[in-house]
């Protein structure tokens, strides 16, 4: 598997800059902080979704990436939450986006981030309720694979995700 940031998007942005300024007072910060009126800077996180499509077989939709990072690996159809939206609702976005495929989603497995690392990432379990899988504008390829023999995924806390969707699924009976 490829060492590579823990979303998909992470590698296309960079940590914000500390403000150097107090947007109140116009005083130097120290440490993000504002000595003379207690203002603090906080970089905001950047939210991702995912969905791990299964199906009643114990296979997952898989896309292989058109676009960095990890351009040509396999992942979990995912990408950002817009401004405004519903997790779950954007979770089923990307879905369509990257797989032409209507889910359904039924569980959050979980939230993942990395120290440094802007993105905090919501794995989801869904199931397909309309189409029929085909490549969108985000991936070369999509694909289903055996839960037990999928390829070398794209980023470091796949390996987690899919634990949780294993999880998930004994619990749920499947």
């Amino acid at each position: 598997p490829r060492a590579v940031p823990a979303h998909p998007d992470v590698g296309l942005m960079a940590l914000p800059q500390p403000a150097a300024f107090c947007p109140r007072c116009g005083r130097t910060l120290v440490d993000g902080a504002c000595a003379d009126d207690g203002y603090r800077w906080y970089p905001d996180p950047k939210v991702a979704v995912g969905v791990l499509v299964g199906d009643a077989a114990q296979r997952l939709l898989l896309v292989r990436r058109n676009h960095e990072p990890a351009m040509g690996a396999w992942a979990f159809p995912s990408g950002f939450v817009d401004a405004g939206e519903v997790l779950e609702e954007a979770a089923a976005r990307e879905v369509v986006e990257e797989t032409n495929v209507e889910v359904a989603v039924d569980a959050l497995l979980g939230a993942w981030s990395t120290a440094g690392n802007p993105v905090v990432f919501l794995a989801y379990a869904g199931h397909v309720v309309a189409g029929t899988p085909a490549p969108g504008d985000e991936a070369f390829e999509v694909a289903w694979f055996p839960a037990d023999a999928l390829p070398p995924l794209a980023f470091d806390h796949d390996a987690e995700v899919v634990d949780a969707w294993r999880r998930w699924r004994a619990s749920e009976g499947h």
